[in-house]
């Protein structure tokens, strides 16, 4: 087996390829005067399982035009097998049609990957799971949950509590809390607006209590400021943030801030100085569960 990896995941592809214990390479990336890619595998494919691990974070188009290519280049040769680690997954939110005359952008994006060859894909903590079936090759999503919450275990939280903004984000909420035998919550989220963005809360016993706001992405950070606005009223007394895909767009750590957290803390399937807990054990274990026969 060899693990391919791609520029916008290099830290995490040398970390996959260490659990597998297997060789790791670095193709050449590089862009052409009118910024146009160019990707080469220097090393010889043939009869290998192969695995390409590319995140798609902004800047999401040339992250997946990469990957894109890093696929069409090694099914160019004669491989044995070949499997696309997409971490996050670009446009996964774009995966239903609203109105009449919009695209349908997650369905182009698999397809994409699927016609450059990914014969399998792992994704990690997808935002709707529903999403997936727009794949026609098999796909496995895995959680970064229980590692967030495994994070948590050395810093000494005072009778924690792991709280997910809103009804969907309960079950990453309720994953990361068992690794410390915390208990969970959720609040509700109503959205007003495109931009409004509020979250409403339950009675909440979390009086000088440490919480934990748990999401799959932090994008703007409204939810969580929201959130954690909440919590400061209820008397929480620290308020940390975690989540898989740390965005983390715009002033989106600046607002979190404002509102009360301490800590942002997030995983490196985006690659960046929040990037503090590695999903390269689930994503290893995905990988085997979803070995190709």
């Amino acid at each position: 087996m060899i693990v391919v990896g791609g520029s916008a995941s290099r830290k995490l592809s040398w970390e996959i390829a260490r659990e597998l214990n297997c060789r790791l390479s670095q193709p050449e990336v590089k862009s052409f005067p009118d910024g146009e890619l160019y990707v080469r595998i220097p090393e010889d494919l043939s009869g290998e399982e192969v695995v390409v691990v590319q995140s798609t974070p902004p800047p999401q188009n040339q992250n997946l035009m990469e990957l894109f290519l890093l696929l069409e280049a090694a099914s160019e040769q004669d491989v044995r097998s070949l499997r696309a680690v997409v971490p996050y997954l670009a446009y996964a939110r774009q995966d239903k049609i609203f109105k009449k005359g919009e695209a349908l952008s997650l369905k182009l994006v698999c397809r994409f990957i699927e016609k450059a060859g990914a014969e399998e894909v792992v994704v990690v903590d997808i935002h709707e799971r529903e999403s997936l079936s727009h794949f026609s090759v098999p796909v496995k999503n895995v959680t970064a949950a229980p590692l967030l919450g495994r994070y948590f275990r050395g810093m000494g939280l005072r009778d924690p509590l792991f709280l997910g903004p809103d009804e969907k984000a309960v079950q990453q909420a309720s994953r990361a809390a068992e690794e410390l035998g915390a208990s969970f919550e959720s609040l509700k989220k109503e959205r007003l607006t495109p931009e409004l963005v509020v979250t409403s809360g339950k009675e909440l016993r979390v009086r000088d209590r440490d919480a934990v706001i748990i999401d799959d992405i932090i994008s703007t950070g409204g939810t969580i400021a929201e959130a954690a606005k909440i919590l400061k009223k209820c008397g929480a007394r620290r308020i940390f943030a975690a989540c898989t895909h740390p965005v983390l767009s715009g002033n989106a750590l600046q607002k979190m801030k404002d509102a009360g957290v301490e800590r942002v803390v997030g995983t490196n399937t985006i690659e960046n100085s929040h990037s503090l807990v590695s999903v390269a054990p689930v994503i290893v274990e995905g990988l085997r569960q979803a070995r190709l026969s």
